[in-house]
């Protein structure tokens, strides 16, 4: 599966945009402008969109990598 097809996925399931997402973990405090706080380990991110989503594991990680900055 591409990357896009990830978040194409996830946004499918839960109506939520990789923007989206990025904001809410900016309102989490997992992100500040633009950038993944220091000491943010990625599974907090991944495991906060698991069990809040409902996502899988590998759907989560490329919203992660979306966050993080991947975008192709």
């Amino acid at each position: 599966m591409s990357f896009q097809a990830y978040l194409d996925n996830v946004q499918e399931k839960t109506g939520k945009s990789p923007t989206d997402f990025e904001k809410l973990a900016e309102q989490k405090g997992f992100v500040s402008k633009g950038e993944i706080v220091k000491g943010i380990k990625p599974t907090e991110i991944i495991n906060w969109l698991k069990n809040d989503f409902n996502i899988g594991h590998g759907h989560a990680t490329a919203i992660y990598a979306y966050i993080k900055g991947k975008r192709t």
